[in-house]
């Protein structure tokens, strides 16, 4: 649709919000317009929209305006399912009469989403089937165990669903049985050659998202299009990124590698069955050697491959290389639906072929190291020094990319997440646009309709012994309990590590009189909603906790940051980042590490103030973020809460909050 005879854009916009019950807000209708223009021109565009801005509505409606299929990629389930089942039904229902036509939709993931019925009606191979279980005559034969139960109902499942798709299967089940009807890419014996090529549900979702002027996706799979070259995403104009600062963490997984002895163990028995003694014998040895060595390896970087690690990765890659060349030359009849075996089996070796490979022909942008799990043991890993690169040359070359999140602007300015994308500091840029010019990209911050310098304080405990690297911190523990019980429990703890958050909640619940619930303890899902439902209660916890809470309301008006939440020294692909710009002429340190911090306490604090009435606390138990030199860049990247190092203050805020909340009956 020509810019002419589209309707006005602000005319759009109240028809979509309307039907989605919202409210206008000018951030929503800047962020609007802003999108507009910049899929006009071909242009980028970086958007921090607050909480509450009505973000999705920010970038949906000009996108359906403009008639291009667009891409919108989420990292998060919630927000796939907000967009696909609330927000696109009811703005493309809403907009059909202003647009005269009414834009298809669809919701596309990566193979291993969707119900295989392959495996469904053909069973598990073998191989996977004795090393989960299924062959354990009381697992096997018992309908009455949970994994039996899951099994016969995800059978059931399969002849009602249209999508076949995971998440839409309710209640749940375990990963281990979804394990058995589900296959990766690699597994996939390819439509034309499996029998149920034509019900295939992954097939079906990628033929709606052909089909689709929307095509909603996952960061991920994002990735995996852009990076492997083979695409898995339909032909696209515009691409929305949305909770954009999880993009560089997602693609960096995506471009990652990683070899253990279990790996490699179970590629060797699924190939021996299907190759000559002689191929089979090499990758066996080389698997021998490569476990033998893995028994002594000690986490950490590699900086120069060891030459004893390297001639076992040449010997694991060229009995592979062998190993792959034989499963394309072979076929046995004997062997029970042999296809399908022989596709895991070349799945799996080819993984170790291009991993081993990568490691042996070394490059100065990736990083290698070991790594050590006290359940799973040792582990070789390799991971891309930088993603910036690969992210400019293969997101912002062909298409206008919109990136969007809460926390785009950290220390005030949008250039360390533009940077970590592959983008030049925001500058004016060349009007002609040469052939080595930099994409051309603006920032803009609509805020957000919160009065966050009303709704909440900034507390730092400044009085604190600074956090070491080892023991307790018995003054923040006494801190912690205090706060805790100023604001009569509602407190969500959020820890820089595990140890850390058990302390926390060993030592608060010997002290105080309210339920504190500690991650781990149960599903994710049921502690949010335990938390949201009784104000007394507190729930302490890591990572997933500083980025996955929405509890508007009274039950959430203490956030609590145990320290400042900077990667592990030990962290060898952080660590090599740092030193990578430190050897650059940069500042380390700021680039990387303080990046890093800021984006998770910018996160955290937006746990606070999730609705208009919100009003509550964000406590930093770290000196650090009032004394160091960089404290101020981490508080520019938090909202622009009221600020205080007052103890007693704090303390006389939160009660007066619990009083408040208490008068109103929450």
């Amino acid at each position: 649709m020509t810019e002419s005879s589209s309707p006005p854009l602000a005319d759009l916009l109240h028809a979509a919000v309307t039907a989605v019950g919202g409210t206008e807000r000018p951030g929503q209708a800047a962020m609007a317009q802003a999108v507009a223009e910049a899929i006009d021109d071909g242009s980028h565009l970086l958007v921090q929209a607050g909480t509450g801005t009505g973000k999705s509505l920010g970038y949906l409606v000009p996108a359906l305006a403009h008639g291009e299929r667009v891409v919108v990629a989420t990292a998060t389930l919630a927000l796939q399912r907000q967009l696909v089942e609330r927000d696109l039904p009811r703005t493309v229902e809403a907009l059909h009469p202003l647009l005269r036509r009414r834009p298809e939709f669809a919701m596309l993931k990566g193979r291993s989403n969707y119900l295989c019925l392959h495996r469904l009606h053909e069973g598990v191979p073998q191989e996977d089937a004795e090393e989960s279980g299924l062959f354990d005559p009381f697992e096997a034969a018992a309908p009455t165990s949970r994994l039996g139960k899951d099994l016969l109902r995800l059978r059931d499942w399969s002849d009602e669903t249209e999508t076949g798709d995971r998440d839409d299967l309710t209640p749940g089940v375990s990963d281990r049985a979804w394990s058995q009807v589900s296959v990766t890419s690699r597994e996939c014996l390819g439509a034309s050659k499996c029998a149920y090529g034509a019900e295939c549900f992954a097939e079906a979702a990628r033929e709606r998202a052909k089909l689709a002027e929307v095509v909603v996706t996952n960061h991920a799979l994002l990735a995996i299009d852009a990076i492997e070259g083979a695409p898995v995403l339909p032909s696209h104009e515009v691409l929305i990124v949305d909770e954009a600062h999880e993009l560089v963490s997602r693609v960096t997984g995506v471009a990652s590698g990683e070899l253990t002895p279990g790996q490699v163990n179970r590629a060797v028995r699924r190939a021996a069955k299907l190759v000559n003694e002689q191929a089979a014998d090499a990758l066996q040895t080389a698997s021998e050697g490569f476990e033998r060595l893995m028994e002594l390896a000690l986490p950490g970087r590699l900086e120069k491959i060891p030459e004893e690690l390297s001639h076992v990765l040449m010997a694991l890659r060229d009995a592979a290389r062998t190993v792959i060349s034989a499963l394309g030359a072979t076929r046995d009849a004997s062997v029970k639906d042999e296809d399908a075996v022989r596709k895991q089996a070349l799945g799996a070796v080819e993984n170790i072929h291009q991993v081993a490979e990568r490691i042996v022909e070394g490059s100065e942008y990736d990083v290698v190291w070991y790594e050590r799990h006290d359940r799973f043991g040792a582990s070789l890993r390799v991971a891309p020094l930088s993603v910036s690169g690969l992210l400019r040359e293969k997101l912002f070359e062909d298409r206008s990319v919109v990136l969007t999140s809460a926390t785009l602007k950290l220390g005030g300015d949008f250039n360390g997440v533009a940077a970590s994308l592959g983008l030049a500091p925001e500058s004016p840029q060349d009007p002609e646009g040469g052939e080595d010019a930099a994409p051309r990209w603006q920032g803009l911050d609509v805020g957000s309709p919160f009065d966050y310098s009303k709704q909440g304080i900034l507390y730092v405990a400044k009085h604190l012994a600074q956090p070491g690297r080892e023991g307790s911190r018995a003054d923040m523990l006494d801190e912690l309990a205090e706060l805790v019980e100023a604001a009569g429990g509602r407190t969500l703890g959020l820890f820089s590590s595990m140890r850390a958050a058990q302390a926390a909640a060993e030592e608060l619940r010997g002290r105080l009189d309210m339920p504190i619930l500690l991650q781990g303890e149960e599903t994710l899902g049921e502690l949010i909603r335990a938390f949201a439902a009784d104000a007394r209660t507190c729930l302490f916890g890591t990572l997933s906790l500083w980025q996955g809470v929405d509890v508007p309301g009274p039950s959430c008006q203490l956030v609590v940051m145990d320290r400042v939440p900077f990667p592990r020294p030990d962290d060898p692909l952080m660590s090599a980042r740092q030193k990578a710009v430190e050897e650059a002429g940069g500042n380390g340190f700021m680039a990387v590490a303080a990046t890093h911090a800021a984006l998770l306490m910018a996160q955290g604090a937006g746990r606070l103030v999730r609705a208009s009435g919100d009003r509550g606390i964000v406590a930093v138990l770290d000196p650090r973020v009032e004394r160091a030199r960089y404290g101020s860049f981490l508080r520019k990247s938090m909202p622009d809460f009221w600020y205080t190092t007052d103890r007693n203050q704090a303390r006389r805020s939160l009660a007066a909050i619990d009083a408040a909340a208490k008068a109103q009956g929450a």
